[in-house]
């Protein structure tokens, strides 16, 4: 009667909310500052100031119906044409706002982006680890998610990208900084895979469609400037979300953006506005796609992250840890103790620490420290990880 893979989904609550659920209830029993939960990248700092004054000033001085009401589906083609103007002049990009598509946060542009391009047996590649959802939405549509190896540095393997590319190939998926090592690829990265990606396209005759996962694309530490995907590879993809940059992540905005340059582009915005419809994900939350040109080029104040992570790389290191220095997003990558990190996840409970093992990343002996945190919380944690150092050390 019901789908069985849907029951599976639906009754198996992601590892990631489990834990956070977890800690919700642990804090009502012995107080939340005594639980130290690193499950989730809900960013604990303040949205920008210009986000409450926005939306202050569209609920209070414009008309109701026109920031309450329907939108075309795409999205408000005015809305549309100002990111792609931000866009060009921050990248130096050619982007158009004919070929944006509003949505529902980076979740949305995904799952849409996902029903528009892969049929039943065809594949996505990805590089693990990797966002868990990747999986979620390939399967979704009969797809097959194929992963490729990380380097020493958590960048591709480009040899095992290589091999991996078949016939079958429909989507390649990064994120760049990456959830969950915070690893930034830097342009000669992407133009690396760009060849590739070229050169396997000429070979099997068909597009091969370089989709850009950017949450996180200004949560950079090195004063970096992002490589932006449309700049390197005609076929490609941006999905983006103003969650994390704005600490939005509540409130479901973003949008997708096809490459002008791509083959045959304007078919290939249209299959992406009908999965869309065929998914319901149309006329993006109307109050937030009015908000959006107000608030381009604005942050919240990514400083505090980049605190927290120097706190806690100094600290894990200094305790014993092998962590993975991140240089984008708010996740740092440790090695467990143990080579079976679910287990060393359960252990972490005991000295009331949350940390997300790396198995659902299809990768294997890590966890996963959200530090987008309070510094009062990296600060009170520091005694817990070495509590749980210890055990495994005098164990």
């Amino acid at each position: 009667m019901f789908d069985q893979k849907m029951l599976e989904i639906g009754y198996s609550q992601s590892t990631i909310r489990d834990l956070y659920t977890y800690g919700l209830a642990r804090k009502k029993e012995i107080g939340e500052d005594k639980v130290f939960d690193f499950s989730i990248g809900n960013p604990s700092i303040p949205a920008p100031k210009i986000v409450n004054d926005t939306l202050v000033k569209l609920l209070t001085e414009e008309d109701s119906v026109k920031i309450h009401g329907y939108t075309v589906s795409p999205g408000n083609k005015e809305v549309r044409d100002v990111i792609a103007s931000y866009l060009n002049k921050t990248f130096h990009a050619t982007t158009k706002g004919d070929f944006i598509f509003l949505t529902c946060g980076a979740a949305a542009s995904l799952a849409i982006v996902t029903k528009a391009f892969v049929k039943p047996g065809e594949e996505v590649i990805t590089f693990a680890p990797h966002f868990p959802e990747y999986r979620t939405y390939t399967e979704a549509v009969g797809g097959v998610l194929v992963n490729v190896n990380p380097d020493k540095d958590f960048f591709p393997d480009f040899v095992d990208l290589e091999k991996k590319i078949t016939s079958k190939t429909r989507l390649v998926i990064y994120d760049s900084p990456n959830n969950p090592t915070g690893a930034f690829y830097t342009e000669e990265v992407i133009k690396r895979m760009a060849s590739v990606l070229s050169k396997k396209e000429k070979e099997y005759d068909h597009p091969i469609y370089l989709v850009s996962d950017e949450p996180y694309r200004e949560l950079l530490y090195k004063g970096e400037e992002y490589p932006f995907v449309t700049n390197y590879y005609d076929n490609s993809i941006v999905c983006y979300s103003f969650s994390k940059s704005l600490s939005l992540p509540g409130e479901r905005i973003g949008y997708i953006l096809v490459n002008p340059n791509a083959n045959d582009v304007n078919d290939v915005y249209a299959v992406i506005c009908g999965a869309a419809s065929m998914l319901g994900y149309i006329c993006a939350p109307a109050l937030f796609q009015h908000m959006v040109p107000y608030v381009l080029g604005h942050t919240s104040n990514l400083e505090e992250y980049k605190k927290n992570k120097e706190t806690l790389v100094t600290a894990l290191k200094e305790i014993g840890f092998e962590v993975v220095n991140p240089t984008g997003a708010f996740y740092l990558f440790m090695k467990a103790l143990e080579a079976d990190a679910e287990k060393f996840s359960e252990v972490a409970k005991q000295f009331e620490l949350l940390l997300v093992p790396s198995d659902p990343f299809d990768y294997k002996g890590y966890v996963r420290i959200a530090y987008c945190v309070s510094y009062k919380q990296i600060v009170n944690s520091i005694p817990a990880f070495k509590k749980l150092h210890n055990y495994y050390k005098n164990r």
